[in-house]
């Protein structure tokens, strides 16, 4: 079987195949198997290793970071805040796209796009200077990030929604198609600058 699988794994590299973990066995009837799934009760040889992926992504993810608009005012506020500079990067980047004199129809402005009432709560005089901006958002973040018991998925739903509307269904995401749109969005932008793959739990 050793020369079998040696000849399999040189034909599916040369396919470029090698994307994920294969395995071969031998059926009931004698035949050959490949498999890229290792079933329990069956005795399988690996001809091909996955790539540690999730590897090279952390050693990517401070560059990725660092390569983002405002990375040094995001740093900062994120540790002031003792919270993740992706999440506060993926807030703005759905946000305003970076966007620092970005304002909405309802009245959010600046990079977090911050309503007027939360900005006089975090002590944001001037929504459009950037720094002011991303520390009051960052506060105004954690404050969410405590209220739902950093549940990463809640706390994005009340910064796009408010609090309220997520207690009020029993720390529910609220069903409105903006929050529905919005917090996947959000979600996504983390992943990618945490290097996670886009279906991993937060």
């Amino acid at each position: 079987m050793k020369t079998l699988t040696t000849g399999l794994l040189g034909l599916l590299v040369l396919a470029g195949a090698a994307q994920a973990d294969v395995f071969v066995s031998v059926d009931a009837n004698g035949s050959y198997v490949l498999s890229n799934v290792h079933r329990p009760g069956r005795h399988y040889e690996r001809v091909i290793r996955e790539p540690d992926a999730a590897v090279v992504s952390l050693d990517q993810q401070p560059q990725m970071i660092a390569a983002q608009p405002y990375a040094e005012l995001v740093a900062a506020a994120a540790t002031a805040n003792e919270l993740p500079a992706a999440l506060i990067h993926a807030v703005i980047k759905t946000e305003s796209r970076y966007n620092a004199r970005a304002t909405s129809p309802k009245g959010a402005r600046g990079l977090m796009q911050l309503m007027p009432a939360t900005a006089r709560e975090m002590g944001v005089t001037n929504v459009y200077d950037p720094k002011a901006n991303i520390q009051g958002g960052a506060r105004y973040l954690k404050r969410l990030m405590t209220m739902f018991d950093n549940d990463i998925r809640l706390a994005v739903a009340a910064y796009n929604a408010g609090p309220q509307a997520v207690l009020s269904r029993g720390n529910e995401v609220p069903p409105f198609a903006e929050t529905q749109r919005y917090v996947p969005s959000v979600l996504n932008q983390y992943r990618r600058l945490q290097g996670l793959p886009a279906d991993s739990p937060l």
